[in-house]
Protein backbone atom coordinates (compact mmCIF):
# COMPACT_ATOMS: atom_id res chain seq x y z
CA UNK A 1 0.00 0.00 0.00
CA UNK A 2 0.79 4.00 -0.76
CA UNK A 3 1.01 6.25 2.26
CA UNK A 4 0.48 10.32 1.96
CA UNK A 5 4.10 11.01 0.76
CA UNK A 6 4.23 7.96 -2.02
CA UNK A 7 0.76 9.52 -3.20
CA UNK A 8 2.43 12.79 -3.07
CA UNK A 9 5.59 11.97 -5.36
CA UNK A 10 3.15 10.16 -7.69
CA UNK A 11 1.50 13.53 -8.48
CA UNK A 12 4.88 15.60 -8.27
CA UNK A 13 6.87 12.87 -10.42
CA UNK A 14 3.83 12.38 -12.98
CA UNK A 15 3.13 15.88 -13.55
CA UNK A 16 7.34 17.08 -14.24
CA UNK A 17 8.44 15.75 -17.08
CA UNK A 18 10.31 17.49 -20.34
CA UNK A 19 7.07 20.36 -20.56
CA UNK A 20 8.85 22.82 -17.77
CA UNK A 21 12.00 22.53 -19.64
CA UNK A 22 10.43 22.77 -23.46
CA UNK A 23 7.05 25.01 -23.02
CA UNK A 24 8.57 28.18 -22.19
CA UNK A 25 9.44 28.68 -26.07
CA UNK A 26 5.86 27.93 -26.99
CA UNK A 27 4.41 30.49 -24.37
CA UNK A 28 6.65 33.35 -24.83
CA UNK A 29 6.23 32.82 -29.34
CA UNK A 30 2.42 32.47 -28.71
CA UNK A 31 2.31 35.67 -26.39
CA UNK A 32 5.29 37.79 -26.52
CA UNK A 33 5.25 38.67 -22.96
CA UNK A 34 6.22 37.52 -19.35
CA UNK A 35 3.39 39.26 -17.88
CA UNK A 36 1.13 37.09 -20.36
CA UNK A 37 3.02 34.16 -19.49
CA UNK A 38 2.87 34.28 -15.83
CA UNK A 39 -0.69 35.35 -16.52
CA UNK A 40 -1.03 31.43 -18.39
CA UNK A 41 1.36 29.63 -16.14
CA UNK A 42 -1.33 31.27 -13.08
CA UNK A 43 -4.60 30.54 -14.96
CA UNK A 44 -3.64 26.80 -15.72
CA UNK A 45 -2.22 26.26 -12.13
CA UNK A 46 -5.93 27.54 -10.98
CA UNK A 47 -7.82 25.19 -13.62
CA UNK A 48 -5.64 22.35 -12.91
CA UNK A 49 -5.77 23.16 -8.94
CA UNK A 50 -10.14 23.28 -9.58
CA UNK A 51 -9.82 20.13 -11.09
CA UNK A 52 -7.82 18.26 -8.78
CA UNK A 53 -9.66 19.50 -5.73
CA UNK A 54 -13.25 18.38 -7.88
CA UNK A 55 -11.47 15.32 -8.19
CA UNK A 56 -10.30 14.75 -4.75
CA UNK A 57 -13.75 14.85 -3.49
CA UNK A 58 -15.03 11.88 -5.98
CA UNK A 59 -11.86 9.63 -5.00
CA UNK A 60 -12.84 10.14 -1.10
CA UNK A 61 -16.17 9.37 -1.95
CA UNK A 62 -15.09 5.85 -4.26
CA UNK A 63 -11.46 4.92 -3.33
CA UNK A 64 -10.96 2.33 -5.88
CA UNK A 65 -8.16 1.27 -8.68
CA UNK A 66 -9.67 3.06 -12.06
CA UNK A 67 -10.40 6.90 -11.26
CA UNK A 68 -12.01 8.16 -13.57
CA UNK A 69 -13.35 5.25 -15.23
CA UNK A 70 -15.64 4.25 -11.93
CA UNK A 71 -16.58 8.09 -11.27
CA UNK A 72 -18.07 7.92 -14.80
CA UNK A 73 -19.72 4.17 -14.88
CA UNK A 74 -21.06 4.87 -10.71
CA UNK A 75 -23.06 8.71 -12.19
CA UNK A 76 -23.65 7.67 -16.09
CA UNK A 77 -23.61 4.04 -16.38
CA UNK A 78 -21.68 1.41 -18.59
CA UNK A 79 -21.57 3.05 -21.78
CA UNK A 80 -19.95 6.23 -21.06
CA UNK A 81 -17.30 4.38 -18.20
CA UNK A 82 -16.52 1.89 -21.12
CA UNK A 83 -16.01 4.61 -23.98
CA UNK A 84 -12.98 6.10 -21.47
CA UNK A 85 -11.56 3.02 -20.68
CA UNK A 86 -11.18 2.39 -24.49
CA UNK A 87 -9.79 5.46 -25.27
CA UNK A 88 -7.35 5.60 -22.79
CA UNK A 89 -6.39 2.23 -23.24
CA UNK A 90 -6.07 2.00 -27.00
CA UNK A 91 -4.91 5.61 -27.30
CA UNK A 92 -4.36 7.65 -24.69
CA UNK A 93 -1.47 5.73 -22.63
CA UNK A 94 0.00 3.85 -25.03
CA UNK A 95 0.84 6.97 -27.10
CA UNK A 96 1.94 8.24 -23.74
CA UNK A 97 3.95 5.89 -22.78
CA UNK A 98 5.71 5.81 -26.40
CA UNK A 99 6.17 9.21 -25.75
CA UNK A 100 7.68 9.74 -23.21
CA UNK A 101 10.57 6.74 -23.60
CA UNK A 102 11.03 8.59 -27.21
CA UNK A 103 11.66 11.79 -25.69
CA UNK A 104 13.87 10.19 -23.12
CA UNK A 105 15.84 8.70 -25.59
CA UNK A 106 16.13 11.72 -27.48
CA UNK A 107 16.81 13.62 -24.47
CA UNK A 108 20.14 11.02 -23.33
CA UNK A 109 21.26 11.51 -27.73
CA UNK A 110 22.33 15.03 -26.33
CA UNK A 111 25.65 13.69 -24.26
CA UNK A 112 28.14 12.63 -26.89
CA UNK A 113 28.60 9.12 -25.86
CA UNK A 114 24.56 8.33 -25.98
CA UNK A 115 24.71 9.51 -29.56
CA UNK A 116 24.44 6.40 -31.03
CA UNK A 117 21.19 6.51 -30.11
CA UNK A 118 19.91 8.63 -33.06
CA UNK A 119 21.72 6.28 -35.61
CA UNK A 120 19.93 2.92 -37.41
CA UNK A 121 19.76 -0.02 -35.49
CA UNK A 122 18.75 -2.53 -38.31
CA UNK A 123 16.61 -2.69 -41.31
CA UNK A 124 13.10 -4.82 -41.42
CA UNK A 125 10.73 -4.08 -43.84
CA UNK A 126 11.64 -0.19 -42.57
CA UNK A 127 14.18 1.27 -40.57
CA UNK A 128 14.28 0.90 -36.54
CA UNK A 129 16.20 3.21 -35.00
CA UNK A 130 18.60 2.61 -31.60
CA UNK A 131 16.15 5.09 -30.14
CA UNK A 132 13.08 2.94 -30.58
CA UNK A 133 14.77 -0.09 -29.03
CA UNK A 134 15.94 2.05 -26.48
CA UNK A 135 12.86 3.21 -26.09
CA UNK A 136 10.86 -0.31 -26.34
CA UNK A 137 13.79 -1.27 -23.68
CA UNK A 138 12.50 1.30 -20.80
CA UNK A 139 8.89 0.74 -21.10
CA UNK A 140 9.43 -2.61 -20.73
CA UNK A 141 12.16 -2.42 -17.52
CA UNK A 142 9.39 0.09 -16.00
CA UNK A 143 7.03 -2.19 -16.74
CA UNK A 144 8.91 -4.52 -14.82
CA UNK A 145 9.19 -2.78 -12.07
CA UNK A 146 5.36 -2.32 -11.53
CA UNK A 147 4.88 -6.01 -11.84
CA UNK A 148 6.66 -6.10 -8.76
CA UNK A 149 4.22 -4.68 -7.20
CA UNK A 150 2.86 -1.06 -6.43
CA UNK A 151 5.24 -0.63 -3.18
CA UNK A 152 8.20 -1.15 -5.15
CA UNK A 153 7.16 1.05 -7.82
CA UNK A 154 5.69 3.93 -5.49
CA UNK A 155 9.08 4.11 -3.56
CA UNK A 156 11.03 4.26 -7.02
CA UNK A 157 8.34 7.40 -7.72
CA UNK A 158 9.31 9.21 -3.97
CA UNK A 159 13.15 8.65 -4.45
CA UNK A 160 13.35 9.93 -8.03
CA UNK A 161 10.93 12.59 -7.41
CA UNK A 162 12.99 14.07 -4.66
CA UNK A 163 15.72 13.95 -6.72
CA UNK A 164 13.91 15.74 -9.42
CA UNK A 165 12.99 18.47 -7.32
CA UNK A 166 16.53 19.01 -5.96
CA UNK A 167 17.47 19.28 -9.60
CA UNK A 168 15.18 21.72 -10.47
CA UNK A 169 16.10 23.82 -7.52
CA UNK A 170 19.44 23.82 -8.07
CA UNK A 171 18.95 24.65 -11.75
CA UNK A 172 16.47 27.87 -10.94
CA UNK A 173 19.63 28.44 -7.89
CA UNK A 174 22.49 28.62 -10.68
CA UNK A 175 20.34 31.49 -12.21
CA UNK A 176 19.15 33.42 -9.90
CA UNK A 177 23.22 33.64 -8.33
CA UNK A 178 24.26 34.46 -12.03
CA UNK A 179 26.04 38.08 -12.56
CA UNK A 180 24.66 37.99 -16.37
CA UNK A 181 21.49 37.74 -15.10
CA UNK A 182 19.22 40.79 -15.59
CA UNK A 183 15.76 42.23 -14.01
CA UNK A 184 15.05 44.01 -17.26
CA UNK A 185 14.89 40.84 -18.83
CA UNK A 186 11.05 40.73 -17.22
CA UNK A 187 10.23 43.86 -19.66
CA UNK A 188 11.61 42.75 -22.86
CA UNK A 189 9.05 41.58 -25.50
CA UNK A 190 9.14 38.77 -28.27
CA UNK A 191 7.49 41.08 -31.33
CA UNK A 192 6.91 37.96 -33.92
CA UNK A 193 4.27 36.57 -31.36
CA UNK A 194 1.52 34.97 -31.92
CA UNK A 195 -0.36 37.84 -30.03
CA UNK A 196 -4.28 38.38 -28.84
CA UNK A 197 -6.72 35.74 -27.16
CA UNK A 198 -5.36 32.77 -29.96
CA UNK A 199 -1.85 33.68 -28.53
CA UNK A 200 -2.73 33.32 -24.75
CA UNK A 201 -4.84 30.33 -25.39
CA UNK A 202 -2.18 28.85 -27.12
CA UNK A 203 0.09 29.88 -24.07
CA UNK A 204 -3.06 28.26 -22.02
CA UNK A 205 -2.95 25.00 -23.39
CA UNK A 206 0.81 24.85 -23.23
CA UNK A 207 0.49 25.16 -19.65
CA UNK A 208 -2.36 23.03 -18.96
CA UNK A 209 -0.27 20.44 -21.14
CA UNK A 210 2.97 21.20 -18.35
CA UNK A 211 0.59 20.57 -15.32
CA UNK A 212 -0.98 17.43 -17.07
CA UNK A 213 -0.87 14.38 -14.84
CA UNK A 214 -2.30 15.09 -11.74
CA UNK A 215 -5.57 13.16 -12.38
CA UNK A 216 -3.66 10.13 -12.69
CA UNK A 217 -3.56 9.48 -8.56
CA UNK A 218 -7.24 8.76 -8.86
CA UNK A 219 -6.34 4.96 -11.20
CA UNK A 220 -4.45 4.02 -8.23
CA UNK A 221 -6.48 5.05 -5.24
CA UNK A 222 -7.29 1.05 -4.46
CA UNK A 223 -3.70 0.86 -3.03
CA UNK A 224 -3.43 4.03 -1.01
CA UNK A 225 -3.64 3.92 2.77
CA UNK A 226 -6.10 5.87 4.43
CA UNK A 227 -7.34 7.58 0.90
CA UNK A 228 -10.07 9.85 2.38
CA UNK A 229 -6.96 11.57 4.11
CA UNK A 230 -4.51 10.73 2.17
CA UNK A 231 -5.60 11.60 -1.30
CA UNK A 232 -7.09 15.82 -1.08
CA UNK A 233 -3.64 15.97 0.41
CA UNK A 234 -1.73 14.53 -2.58
CA UNK A 235 -3.49 15.77 -5.21
CA UNK A 236 -3.83 19.62 -3.52
CA UNK A 237 -0.16 19.83 -1.99
CA UNK A 238 1.24 17.99 -5.28
CA UNK A 239 -0.30 20.53 -7.50
CA UNK A 240 0.83 23.31 -5.33
CA UNK A 241 4.38 21.89 -4.64
CA UNK A 242 4.28 21.56 -8.97
CA UNK A 243 2.96 25.33 -9.40
CA UNK A 244 6.23 26.93 -7.06
CA UNK A 245 8.70 24.91 -9.15
CA UNK A 246 7.10 25.66 -12.64
CA UNK A 247 7.25 29.52 -11.59
CA UNK A 248 10.37 29.32 -10.07
CA UNK A 249 12.14 27.74 -13.32
CA UNK A 250 10.11 30.53 -15.55
CA UNK A 251 11.80 32.71 -13.91
CA UNK A 252 14.80 32.11 -13.60
CA UNK A 253 14.97 31.27 -17.36
CA UNK A 254 13.87 34.53 -17.76
CA UNK A 255 16.09 36.01 -15.76
CA UNK A 256 19.16 35.22 -18.08
CA UNK A 257 17.14 35.76 -21.50
CA UNK A 258 15.55 38.02 -23.04
CA UNK A 259 12.12 37.23 -24.16
CA UNK A 260 13.48 36.87 -27.95
CA UNK A 261 15.92 34.38 -27.28
CA UNK A 262 13.47 32.32 -25.07
CA UNK A 263 11.53 32.45 -28.47
CA UNK A 264 14.32 31.26 -30.56
CA UNK A 265 15.60 28.65 -28.26
CA UNK A 266 13.87 24.77 -28.88
CA UNK A 267 15.06 24.01 -25.00
CA UNK A 268 15.93 27.53 -23.05
CA UNK A 269 16.62 25.96 -19.57
CA UNK A 270 19.71 24.44 -21.58
CA UNK A 271 20.32 27.79 -23.59
CA UNK A 272 20.00 29.69 -20.05
CA UNK A 273 22.56 27.01 -18.31
CA UNK A 274 25.05 27.20 -21.29
CA UNK A 275 25.03 31.03 -20.97
CA UNK A 276 25.73 30.79 -17.36
CA UNK A 277 28.03 27.53 -16.97
CA UNK A 278 28.88 26.56 -20.74
CA UNK A 279 28.73 22.86 -21.47
CA UNK A 280 28.87 21.33 -17.83
CA UNK A 281 25.25 23.26 -17.34
CA UNK A 282 23.54 22.44 -20.11
CA UNK A 283 24.54 18.73 -19.28
CA UNK A 284 22.87 19.32 -15.91
CA UNK A 285 19.87 20.39 -17.65
CA UNK A 286 19.46 17.40 -19.82
CA UNK A 287 20.56 15.10 -16.71
CA UNK A 288 17.15 16.91 -14.93
CA UNK A 289 15.14 16.31 -18.07
CA UNK A 290 16.00 12.30 -18.26
CA UNK A 291 15.10 12.15 -14.12
CA UNK A 292 12.25 14.15 -14.77
CA UNK A 293 10.51 12.27 -17.85
CA UNK A 294 11.62 8.76 -16.46
CA UNK A 295 9.62 9.39 -13.15
CA UNK A 296 7.08 10.54 -15.21
CA UNK A 297 7.11 7.22 -17.28
CA UNK A 298 6.56 5.28 -14.18
CA UNK A 299 3.59 7.20 -13.08
CA UNK A 300 2.02 7.03 -16.26
CA UNK A 301 2.49 3.08 -16.67
CA UNK A 302 1.55 2.75 -13.12
CA UNK A 303 -2.28 4.62 -13.15
CA UNK A 304 -2.57 3.57 -17.07
CA UNK A 305 -3.12 -0.23 -15.95
CA UNK A 306 -5.42 0.10 -13.69
CA UNK A 307 -8.09 1.17 -16.13
CA UNK A 308 -8.55 -1.87 -17.81
CA UNK A 309 -7.97 -3.63 -14.81
CA UNK A 310 -11.12 -2.00 -13.37
CA UNK A 311 -13.78 -2.67 -16.57
CA UNK A 312 -12.46 -6.10 -16.89
CA UNK A 313 -13.03 -6.71 -12.98
CA UNK A 314 -16.42 -4.86 -13.64
CA UNK A 315 -17.11 -7.53 -16.82
CA UNK A 316 -17.11 -5.02 -19.42
CA UNK A 317 -13.47 -5.80 -20.68
CA UNK A 318 -11.79 -9.55 -21.49
CA UNK A 319 -11.92 -11.22 -18.06
CA UNK A 320 -7.75 -11.44 -18.32
CA UNK A 321 -7.29 -8.26 -17.79
CA UNK A 322 -8.50 -8.55 -14.20
CA UNK A 323 -5.49 -10.90 -13.83
CA UNK A 324 -3.55 -10.15 -10.13
CA UNK A 325 -0.33 -11.32 -9.57
CA UNK A 326 -0.86 -13.98 -6.98
CA UNK A 327 3.18 -13.32 -5.26
CA UNK A 328 2.93 -9.43 -6.44
CA UNK A 329 -0.38 -8.32 -5.84
CA UNK A 330 -0.12 -6.20 -9.29
CA UNK A 331 -2.40 -6.34 -12.62
CA UNK A 332 -0.03 -8.46 -14.31
CA UNK A 333 -1.68 -8.90 -17.57
CA UNK A 334 -3.29 -5.13 -17.95
CA UNK A 335 0.25 -4.07 -17.55
CA UNK A 336 1.78 -6.64 -20.35
CA UNK A 337 -0.91 -5.66 -22.56
CA UNK A 338 -0.02 -2.20 -22.11
CA UNK A 339 3.29 -2.38 -22.81
CA UNK A 340 3.15 -4.46 -25.88
CA UNK A 341 0.56 -1.94 -27.39
CA UNK A 342 3.61 0.37 -26.25
CA UNK A 343 5.73 -1.42 -28.45
CA UNK A 344 3.72 -1.45 -31.31
CA UNK A 345 3.72 1.87 -31.37
CA UNK A 346 7.11 2.41 -30.42
CA UNK A 347 7.64 -0.13 -34.02
CA UNK A 348 5.15 1.29 -36.48
CA UNK A 349 5.23 5.11 -35.65
CA UNK A 350 8.63 7.52 -36.01
CA UNK A 351 7.20 10.18 -34.37
CA UNK A 352 4.82 10.70 -31.65
CA UNK A 353 3.58 14.15 -31.66
CA UNK A 354 0.57 13.72 -33.98
CA UNK A 355 -0.23 10.75 -32.60
CA UNK A 356 -0.31 12.22 -28.78
CA UNK A 357 -2.33 15.10 -30.11
CA UNK A 358 -4.98 12.76 -31.14
CA UNK A 359 -5.96 11.67 -27.30
CA UNK A 360 -5.62 15.89 -26.21
CA UNK A 361 -9.61 15.87 -27.26
CA UNK A 362 -10.28 12.86 -25.64
CA UNK A 363 -8.55 13.96 -22.63
CA UNK A 364 -10.32 17.01 -21.39
CA UNK A 365 -13.48 15.72 -23.01
CA UNK A 366 -13.33 12.91 -20.08
CA UNK A 367 -11.72 15.44 -17.44
CA UNK A 368 -15.10 17.42 -18.23
CA UNK A 369 -17.39 14.90 -18.08
CA UNK A 370 -15.79 13.59 -15.15
CA UNK A 371 -15.82 16.79 -13.30
CA UNK A 372 -19.76 16.81 -13.72
CA UNK A 373 -20.53 13.61 -11.88
CA UNK A 374 -19.92 15.39 -8.67
CA UNK A 375 -23.13 17.23 -9.27
CA UNK A 376 -24.85 14.05 -9.44
CA UNK A 377 -22.94 12.32 -6.37
CA UNK A 378 -23.51 15.18 -3.94
CA UNK A 379 -27.62 15.21 -4.72
CA UNK A 380 -27.71 11.72 -4.23
CA UNK A 381 -25.09 11.66 -1.10
CA UNK A 382 -24.69 7.88 -1.22
CA UNK A 383 -21.58 8.38 1.47
CA UNK A 384 -19.83 10.48 3.58
CA UNK A 385 -16.30 11.69 3.41
CA UNK A 386 -14.01 13.34 5.23
CA UNK A 387 -13.14 15.90 2.36
CA UNK A 388 -15.54 17.92 0.33
CA UNK A 389 -14.36 20.35 -2.46
CA UNK A 390 -14.34 24.47 -1.07
CA UNK A 391 -16.89 26.52 -2.79
CA UNK A 392 -18.51 24.07 -4.15
CA UNK A 393 -20.55 24.66 -7.01
CA UNK A 394 -18.49 27.19 -8.06
CA UNK A 395 -14.92 25.80 -8.22
CA UNK A 396 -16.27 22.42 -10.36
CA UNK A 397 -18.72 24.58 -12.39
CA UNK A 398 -15.57 26.65 -13.03
CA UNK A 399 -13.24 23.54 -14.11
CA UNK A 400 -16.34 22.61 -16.43
CA UNK A 401 -17.00 25.84 -18.43
CA UNK A 402 -13.09 26.21 -18.56
CA UNK A 403 -12.75 22.31 -20.02
CA UNK A 404 -15.58 23.40 -22.46
CA UNK A 405 -13.97 26.36 -23.59
CA UNK A 406 -10.72 24.39 -24.33
CA UNK A 407 -12.25 21.82 -26.26
CA UNK A 408 -14.03 23.88 -28.62
CA UNK A 409 -10.50 26.16 -29.06
CA UNK A 410 -8.78 22.74 -29.68
CA UNK A 411 -11.19 20.97 -31.81
CA UNK A 412 -11.67 23.99 -34.02
CA UNK A 413 -7.68 24.36 -34.44
CA UNK A 414 -6.64 20.89 -34.63
CA UNK A 415 -9.94 19.86 -36.58
CA UNK A 416 -8.28 16.97 -38.04
CA UNK A 417 -6.35 15.11 -34.73
CA UNK A 418 -10.28 16.06 -33.07
CA UNK A 419 -12.00 14.20 -35.17
CA UNK A 420 -10.22 10.98 -35.28
CA UNK A 421 -9.66 11.43 -31.62
CA UNK A 422 -13.47 11.51 -31.82
CA UNK A 423 -14.01 8.65 -34.07
CA UNK A 424 -11.82 6.30 -31.85
CA UNK A 425 -14.19 6.93 -29.22
CA UNK A 426 -17.05 5.97 -31.36
CA UNK A 427 -15.51 2.98 -32.24
CA UNK A 428 -15.95 2.16 -28.39
CA UNK A 429 -19.56 1.63 -29.27
CA UNK A 430 -19.53 -1.11 -31.00
CA UNK A 431 -16.80 -3.00 -29.17
CA UNK A 432 -19.08 -1.98 -25.88
CA UNK A 433 -21.74 -3.78 -27.14
CA UNK A 434 -19.73 -7.05 -28.08
CA UNK A 435 -18.89 -7.01 -24.21
CA UNK A 436 -22.26 -6.46 -22.96
CA UNK A 437 -23.71 -9.18 -24.69
CA UNK A 438 -21.18 -11.19 -23.54
CA UNK A 439 -21.89 -10.44 -19.46
CA UNK A 440 -23.25 -7.23 -17.58
CA UNK A 441 -22.80 -5.70 -14.25
CA UNK A 442 -24.63 -3.57 -12.25
CA UNK A 443 -23.81 0.32 -12.60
Amino acid sequence: MLNTSHATAIVVGTIIGSGIFLVPQEMMRATGSSGLVYLAWIAGGLLSLFGAMTYAELSTLLPYAGGEYVYIRGAYGDLPAFLYMWTWFAVAKPASIASVTTGLARTLAIFPSLRWLDGTAFHMPFAVMWSQIFAIAATWLITGLNYLGIRKAGDFQLVFTWLKGVLIVVIAGICFASLRGHWSNFTTSFLGAHGGFGGFMIALIAALWAYDGWNDLTMVAGEVRNPQRSLPIALIAGLGIVGVLYMATNAAIQYILPAAQIAASPRPAVTALAAIVGPWGAGLVSVAMAVSIFVTLNGTIMSGARVPFAAARDGLFFHRMADISPRFASPSTSLMVQALLTTGLLLAVGHFQQLFELAIFAEWLFYMITATTIFFYRRRETASQTYHVWGYPVIPALFVAAAAVLLVYSYAENLKNSLIGTAIILLGVPLFLVFRKRTSAPA
